[in-house]
This record gives structure tokens, sequence and C-alpha cells, in this order.
């Protein structure tokens, strides 16, 4: 039986910078930061035992940071599971990397590519299939997303065209996911509106899973209760001056908690959400 955490995740930005300018993604008003190897260790030691699972963005993309191969050692060596969300664009330069550290899973948002030729995408797409093919034989979890649909849905097509050619073995479709083989798999979503407080007030009805199974620290020690707080609207407290448990009993974290128990959005940003929306 595996051992049970408080939090089945903790997403952990060590940096909030990326290389792309996805529409699909709001960015973040925020000073742009990275995380230090020594910040990112002090912050791994106050979530042991909290949970087990570290995922290493909130904004930002993950293999920008020159320290990751660092903190991938770090987190491993303090028992934790590290799992990455990437737009696969730096996967030649660093995603081996990602091998040698035995990372636990790998997110590759394959519809992240929305501008460049052709020649372009289909060196991206191939590029990501090849560290995907490398990876999951290597028994690390590797999941295509296509979150994208009716947005880019000829780019999706080539996308499956492309995967489908270098694995054209017959797939296999399960509750969540298709499986293209051991350790692979092909997801599709919708996109969806990310919080915003200039957005439309959806009203106070609302359910949310933040600060019931997840939370976010972001890359100067602000934890927020979900990872979609791209700008940090919603400060709980920072993990490097106070400890985890007092920044998740503090009144507005238990009030977030049990608004949403009763289904009911504590938070401005909350009830500006798109996302949240899913759940209701």
């Amino acid at each position: 039986m595996s051992k049970k955490y408080p939090y089945s995740r903790v997403y952990v930005e060590i940096t909030n910078l990326c290389n792309r300018n996805c529409s699909f993604c709001p960015g973040t008003l925020r000073e742009p930061r990275m995380m230090t190897a020594d910040e990112f260790r002090a912050i791994a030691e106050k979530l042991t035992g909290v949970t087990g699972y570290l995922y290493y963005h909130l904004m930002g993309e993950p293999l920008t940071h020159p320290q990751l191969p660092e903190m991938l050692a770090i987190a491993s060596e303090l028992g934790f599971k590290s799992q990455i969300t990437t737009n696969g664009t730096l996967l030649q330069q660093r995603g081996q990397a990602l091998i040698d550290a035995k990372v636990h899973k790998v997110n590759l948002s394959v519809h992240s590519f929305e501008e460049g030729t052709n020649e372009d995408y289909v060196n991206y797409i191939n590029a990501c299939l090849d560290f995907a093919d490398r990876a999951s034989r290597a028994g690390i979890i590797v999941v295509l997303r296509l979150w994208n649909q009716g947005y880019d849905e000829g780019r999706n097509i080539s996308t499956l065209d492309l995967t489908r050619a270098r694995f054209p073995w017959a797939w296999t479709e399960e509750p969540r996911a298709t499986r293209i083989q051991d350790k692979l798999y092909l997801e599709h979503g919708d996109r969806f509106d990310w919080p915003d407080l200039g957005a439309e007030d959806g009203g106070s009805a609302v359910f949310c899973h933040g600060l019931r199974d997840h939370f976010g620290i972001l890359s100067d020690g602000t934890v927020v209760p979900c990872c979609l707080d791209h700008n940090g609207d919603i400060p709980l407290g920072n993990m490097f001056v106070q400890p985890v448990e007092e920044i998740l009993d503090s009144p507005r974290a238990r009030a977030i908690v049990e608004g949403f128990s009763r289904r009911k959005a504590a938070e401005e940003l909350c009830r500006k959400c798109g996302y949240a929306r899913r759940f209701h």
C-alpha cells in the first residue's frame, strides 16, 4: 500500500519565465524570477510529509531552468516523485536529463506550437515523439496533451497523423486517455478560461479542488490555493519565512476550503475561473 499524504501533489514554480508566448496561456504580471536550488531545497524539506509528488511549474517552462537537474536530484534525495509539464521545445537539448533523473512523469503539451513554418512544426512534433518513445521505454510515464480541442483542429489532426505514423500499432482506449504503448498516453482536452480578476463574475456557486488535493508555490515562495493563480492574486503566506502548516491553516486558507465544501467561492478570483466551472 502506498503512503498516504494530505495532498496528492504540490506545484513548485521553479521559474515563471517561458520561452514561448502561447495564445492559450495568460502569462503573468509578476516580476521574472528563477528559484535557486537552495531555495528549492528549503521548500522541498518543508513539504516532506505533505505530499509525495512535486510538479515544477505553475507559470513558466521548467526546462529553461539551468539548475533543473540539481533540483530533481534534491527531490529524489528527499523521497519525492517528480512530474514535469513542458511545451517540449527544449527536449532535444534537455530531455535526456529528465530520463537520467528517472522522473516519474512528463506531460508534453504538444498543442504549444502555434507559430512558425510547417517544417518547424513537423520537426518539433518529431522531437517530442522521439523523447516520448525513449522516455516511456525507460519506464517514465509520458502523456502527450492536446488540450485545445475546438481551436486548432488542423494542427491537431496533423499531430495525430504524425503520432500514428511513429506508433502504427493499435492504440487502446482507457478511461482517461488513449494508451499508445506501455507508459505512453495521448490525452485530449478542451481549452478553458483561466481565472482573471478582470473577467466576468460567474457567481459564487463554484467548487474546486484547490487546497483540497493540491496547492501552488510561486517562484518567490508565495503560496497560492491552486495551480491556476498565475498572478498570485490569492497569497496565503510565504514558504521562505513561514511553516507550511501555518500557511495552510490561516483564516484565509480555511475560508477557501470551507467555502468549496458548501460549493461557494470565498474569493473573487474563484468566481471568475472558467476551469472551476467544470467541477460544479
